[in-house]
């Protein structure tokens, strides 16, 4: 999920810091070059499409940054979709659309990278959202998915701890990207209104709680769930 939005700026910031990169897409391989292109080329990034819900798309993603770069530190599970539906509107495709995306999507990714990952030392790191806690109406599938992806940090980690794997999970609020365009046209002067620091989040501030959990000084930290939505909860 690097090709765009929150994402993207997970992947500048982690090549800023000096690390080497593979955004991983799913359509838009023109922004994904872009971005790859932006952060230095293939010495330092390269991107890389798949399906994640698909079981050979993601092998063949963790097989490609082992051949690129010979192994693979931090798993960042970005990628997602977040459509919205009243009761009374939803269907078995919507319902498992968003599962398969939000839930089976990083399983998944973490099955893959598994073989690979630096142990001890090794990240990973979900991002979640701020609506498994507080979900608003229309909002219960994907609300629901977000959980699921708290429920699955918190119990990975216990998992994966003894190997010396942390695994923590980011829960933004509504974060200004162009997924959220419509979201902050309607509610956008509500959303801040309602927000202790009083703006609207940007990706950056997700981005930096992403290198923090993925950095050393985070090695104390694991099963938990970061919650960064300026205060609202």
């Amino acid at each position: 999920g690097g090709s765009r939005g929150i994402g993207a700026e997970i992947a500048r910031r982690f090549a800023t810091l000096g690390d080497r990169v593979v955004i991983v897409y799913k359509s838009d391989a023109a922004a994904a070059g872009k971005i790859a292109a932006e952060l230095g080329g293939d010495a330092v990034c390269i991107a890389v499409q798949a399906d994640i819900t698909e079981t050979d798309d993601v092998r063949a993603v963790a097989a490609a940054a082992v051949e690129r770069f010979g192994g693979i530190d931090v798993l960042v599970n970005c990628a997602g979709i977040g459509p919205y539906r009243a009761l009374g509107q939803m269907d078995a495709a919507f319902v498992r659309q968003i599962l398969d995306a939000n839930v089976l999507g990083p399983v998944l990714m973490v099955e893959a990278v598994l073989p690979h990952l630096r142990a001890p030392g090794g990240r990973i790191i979900n991002i979640a959202s701020a609506l498994a806690f507080r979900p608003i109406p229309t909002s219960s599938v994907y609300s629901a998915s977000k959980a699921a992806v708290v429920t699955l940090s918190h119990a990975f980690a216990k998992e994966l701890g003894p190997r010396g794997v942390t695994v923590n999970a980011v829960a933004p609020g509504v974060i200004e990207t162009d997924m959220t365009t419509a979201i902050i046209a309607e509610r956008g002067a509500q959303i801040q209104a309602m927000t202790p620091l009083g703006r609207i989040g940007q990706p950056g501030d997700i981005a930096g709680i992403v290198t923090f959990l993925a950095s050393p000084e985070a090695g104390w930290i694991t099963g938990r769930t970061i919650v960064a939505d300026g205060g609202i909860t």
